[in-house]
């Protein structure tokens, strides 16, 4: 795929970038970094949960764009990307400022403004966006209810627009209804020059591995000629390792269950004990060995029951 010609390099990996010549857009700017790119940052009322969604014509668009912290806020920043915008943007939310007030105060203070788009929202589910006048066309945003769509480069506003009809009608966890936007914006257009990278990052207290951090979800795809549809493949996988239990579907260990699971245990190597259908110690440290071993450990049950997930998985992959 033919890539223009001038390069940069970005942050100490030295990613590769790749700037537009000046007749791809009506921006004035040549030789700087163009992190063109459609993204969409949100806040859920019902988990407290923020995050961000973006997708590119750029590699690796997740090491710089997504921006977040629990119960603070959230931050995409793109276009002549300013990075700094980022943390500068969490901290000043942090201190209490809207995300309104924060991004207002990082724009103003950047003499290169108009070379750049940021999207913010707060805690309280608070919006705003903003574009320059020199981003490369097409480039824009919209404020909804708790979220805040932007992109440039874009073969028109219907990416933005699909972008947040998707998400305002879109049902279920953050991490969903952030994909399901960003592929609304693809179906509609996107990025004029073409796909590359997308990433996810959302983040609540507590969220992270072990109960540690606060990142729950932290997906990217770097480079591949479908970036949204492995994304999707990701965010799977994510659900299936790091999902939370629906307690309304766990299952009960009785001995017709614990027979089974001694089964497949013993076949695995993790059980030595008798094939009794008891639900004993043993039984219960080959399991959580078991799914330790295949990385659902943070879906075991300190109780007699087995999370629907995981029985499914098993029988899907010891047949």
């Amino acid at each position: 795929m033919k890539r223009p010609t001038s390069a940069v390099w970005l942050l100490a990996g030295f990613v590769s970038l790749w700037t537009l010549p000046a007749a791809a857009g009506t921006g004035s700017r040549r030789g700087s970094p163009v992190i063109a790119t459609f993204s969409i940052v949100a806040y859920d009322a019902a988990t407290g949960d923020l995050g961000v969604g973006v997708t590119s014509k750029f590699p690796a668009v997740g090491s710089g764009v997504p921006w977040a912290k629990a119960g603070v806020g959230a931050v995409a920043t793109q276009a002549a990307a300013n990075l700094s915008f980022g943390q500068e943007g969490l901290e000043l939310m942090a201190r209490g400022l809207s995300a309104q007030a924060a991004l207002q105060k990082v724009v103003n203070a950047d003499a290169g403004r108009e070379d750049r788009q940021v999207g913010m929202v707060d805690a309280k589910g608070r919006a705003a966006t903003f574009t320059g006048k020199n981003c490369f066309s097409w480039a824009g945003g919209k404020i909804g209810e708790h979220f805040a769509v932007q992109g440039n480069i874009l073969v028109g506003p219907d990416t933005v627009d699909a972008m947040a009809k998707a998400f305002e009608t879109s049902k279920g966890e953050l991490p969903d209804r952030l994909l399901v936007a960003l592929e609304a914006g693809q179906a509609a257009g996107g990025d004029r020059r073409g796909r590359e990278s997308a990433a996810l990052l959302v983040v609540r207290k507590g969220a992270g591995y072990g109960g540690k951090g606060d990142r729950w979800v932290d997906l990217r795809v770097d480079d591949h000629p479908e970036p949204l549809r492995e994304l999707r493949r990701l965010v799977g996988i994510h659900h299936l390792y790091f999902g939370r239990t629906d307690r309304s579907r766990v299952h009960t260990i009785d001995s017709e269950l614990a027979r089974e699971l001694q089964q497949m245990l013993a076949k695995r190597g993790f059980y030595k004990g008798p094939i009794n259908g008891k639900y004993d110690a043993a039984t219960r440290k080959a399991l959580e060995d078991y799914m330790g071993w295949e990385n659902l450990e943070e879906r075991i049950q300190k109780d007699d029951t087995l999370d629907d997930v995981v029985l499914r998985y098993i029988r899907e992959h010891e047949k």
